[in-house]
C-alpha cells in the first residue's frame, strides 16, 4: 500500500509543479518588505514616523468550494478551478512616539470575491480594531476591542482611508490574495515532498 502511495504522490507532485504559476513569491507593490516563517507571513513598511506590519497565515485560508458537485460530470482535460487563498490579515500601525500599537483585524468577505464589475467596492473588511501595547506579543483581552458590525459608518470609511493612506488598499488586498495563493501552493507541494519522503521510510 505504500508503495503506491508514494507514487500517487509522486505523480501529484509533478501535476502540482506543472500547474504552479510562480516559482517565487510575488512581490507585492508599494515598497513592502516579506517575511515567511513557514505558513505565517509578515509584510512591512515604513512611512513617516510609522512602522505599518500586515501578518497573515496561510492555514485554512482557502474557501470551502461551492463546485464539489461538479465534478462528476467534468470531462478528464478540464481543469478544476482555480483555488485562491483569502487569509485573515492584522494590520498595526505603530507610530514611532506612543506605546500602543493600533491593530485592525482584516477579512475577505466570501460573498465579495468574484463579484467584480459592480460599483467600487472594497474586497476585504475591517472586522475588529484595539490598541495593544507596543511590542508585547501576547494581547491582552483586557483591552478594548471596537467590533465593526455594529460601528456608525463614517467612522468605518474613515479607517478604510486611513488604511488606504498607508498602503492598504483594493490593489494591495488583490496582491496579497496573489502572494498567499502562490505561498499556500508552495507549502502544499513541500508537504507532499515530505509526506511522500516519511511514507517511503521503511
Amino acid at each position: 500500500g505504500d508503495k503506491a502511495f508514494a507514487q500517487f504522490l509522486t505523480d501529484e507532485i509533478q501535476e502540482e509543479k506543472k500547474i504552479q504559476k510562480h516559482k517565487s513569491l510575488p512581490k507585492v507593490s508599494g515598497g513592502w518588505e516579506l517575511e515567511v516563517h513557514g505558513t505565517e507571513a509578515k509584510l512591512m513598511r515604513k512611512i513617516a514616523g510609522e512602522k505599518i506590519t500586515v501578518t497573515f497565515n496561510i492555514n485554512n485560508s482557502i474557501p470551502p468550494s461551492a463546485e464539489d458537485d461538479t465534478q462528476e460530470g467534468q470531462k478528464p482535460d478540464e481543469q478544476e478551478p482555480e483555488l485562491t487563498s483569502t487569509p485573515n490579515f492584522v494590520v498595526e500601525v505603530i507610530k514611532d512616539d506612543t506605546k500602543q500599537t493600533l491593530v485592525l483585524d482584516c477579512h475577505y468577505p466570501e460573498d465579495e470575491i468574484g463579484h467584480e464589475g459592480e460599483e467600487e467596492s472594497d474586497i476585504f473588511t475591517i472586522r475588529e480594531v484595539s490598541f495593544q501595547p507596543t511590542g508585547e506579543s501576547d494581547w491582552k483581552d483586557t483591552n478594548y476591542t471596537l467590533n465593526t458590525d455594529s460601528l456608525d459608518w463614517a467612522l468605518y470609511d474613515h479607517l478604510m482611508d486611513f488604511l488606504a493612506d498607508r498602503g492598504v488598499d483594493n490593489t494591495f488586498a488583490d496582491e496579497l490574495i496573489e502572494l498567499s495563493t502562490a505561498l499556500e501552493h508552495q507549502e502544499y507541494i513541500k508537504f507532499l515532498e515530505d509526506l511522500k519522503s516519511f511514507v517511503k521510510c521503511q
